[in-house]
């Protein structure tokens, strides 16, 4: 008869109980941990390709925070410093002029009205007025005035001269209200590759103060000019080319370089198809002996004979044969075709229909020369010797050279 032991059957219960209990918690552990997986994808739950994974992009994500930090800092540059200094010394010019609306008759009512618009460059003050450089076809035809600063303060302009050769022209505002003067650099130390800025109005004042940058294309560039719009070329322009951006409305704003000076006065951009980014202005040099001369004048004093011209070149064979009676080998020079009585010309004894070829040691072989040796070689009281023919023949005379216009 054996023993039975009740213990024994409970301890074995209580081992099966034991078991149901570990399985059941290590099910309840696992599904908790695919709980927490599900629900925060963030935890710690991950394998390494998962941690580097949003390892890299929390690195993205701390560097695009940082470059967006980056662009809302102060960015400073010789460009930036540069227009500081000059930009506010640039203003809008209107150009105002009577107009006509209801025809003519007694019936006619005149108007002013905008006629154009430029900028111009303020250089100087003197005396409580304020001087403002620009070009001559910005004023020209002008009844009224009107100077735009940059804060868009408008004040009534008078014109003090203007020269239409060189196309300058000086106008006066009062400078109670101006702020910034410009300054103007060297135009003869300019190098081709130099970074310039243009500042100006392009296409009127809706684009006031704009800035266009390039660098200095060429030097001592020469474009004709025709001034009385007659189909002849009456001057040669020397100017600084750029392909800064230079529109209509820049004409009279400044050319900078990355000192904040101005080095030229924007005139012109040549528009033609197939051409692409040439401006041209005139170099500072160039311009200040003209507006020295307008603020004292009212004008610019030039060296003048009283006489009328025309290239031997324009004229035809036949009255280079029998009315100018020159000889075969002269095909170049300058005739005079007319003599302003009293005038230095008729003084020395130059007549209709000479022709002249030289000047002091110079050869003259068109209008231009002629005019660009008397304007920048020769000051009013000089005297210079004029060589000529006359019937075919060589003579030469002494001309004392008066104050006046050509």
């Amino acid at each position: 008869m054996g023993y039975y032991d009740q213990n024994d059957e409970n301890q074995n219960k209580r081992k099966k109980s034991h078991t149901s209990y570990f399985l059941a918690g290590l099910g309840g552990a696992i599904i908790g941990a695919l709980l927490i997986l599900l629900a925060f994808p963030g935890s710690g739950l991950l394998n390494n390709d998962e941690k580097e994974i949003r390892t890299e992009k929390s690195t993205e994500r701390r560097a695009t925070e940082q470059s967006q930090q980056n662009l809302t800092l102060d960015v400073t540059s010789a460009v930036t410093n540069a227009v500081d200094k000059a930009s506010d010394a640039v203003v809008g010019i209107t150009n105002i002029q009577e107009t006509n609306f209801w025809g003519q008759g007694s019936n006619a009512e005149d108007s002013s009205a905008e006629a154009g618009t430029g900028s111009g460059v303020v250089y100087k003050k003197d005396g409580g007025k304020a001087y403002i450089v620009t070009n001559n076809h910005v004023i020209e035809g002008a009844n009224e005035l009107e100077v735009t600063l940059s804060d868009g303060t408008k004040l009534p302009a008078e014109l003090q001269g203007s020269d239409p050769w060189t196309d300058l022209a000086v106008i006066v505002v009062n400078g109670e209200k101006i702020k910034t003067i410009a300054e103007f650099g060297n135009s003869g130390k300019l190098k081709p590759g130099e970074p310039v800025i243009a500042i100006g109005n392009p296409l009127g004042l809706q684009f006031s103060g704009s800035i266009t940058q390039g660098i200095i294309s060429g030097l001592e560039r020469t474009i004709e000019v025709d001034i009385n719009e007659d189909g002849q070329v009456d001057w040669n322009a020397e100017v600084i080319q750029t392909d800064a951006a230079i529109n209509p409305g820049n004409s009279g704003g400044a050319l900078v370089n990355m000192s904040g000076q101005v080095i030229g006065i924007n005139s012109m951009k040549i528009a033609e198809n197939a051409v692409e980014g040439i401006g041209l202005s005139i170099p500072i040099d160039s311009v200040i002996p003209i507006i020295n001369d307008i603020e004292e004048f009212g004008e610019v004093k030039r060296a003048f004979l009283g006489v009328n011209l025309a290239s031997v070149e324009e004229i035809s064979q036949y009255h280079q044969q029998n009315t100018l009676k020159l000889p075969r080998k002269v095909t170049s020079g300058v005739a005079i075709t007319g003599v302003q009585s009293n005038s230095p010309a008729s003084k020395a004894g130059l007549k209709e229909f000479d022709v002249v070829v030289g000047m002091d040691n110079e050869k003259i072989h068109d209008v231009v020369e002629l005019r660009k040796y008397l304007y920048n070689e020769k000051q009013v009281g000089d005297k210079v010797k004029i060589i000529y023919y006359r019937d075919g023949k060589k003579e030469t005379t002494e001309v004392t050279l008066s104050s006046s216009e050509i």
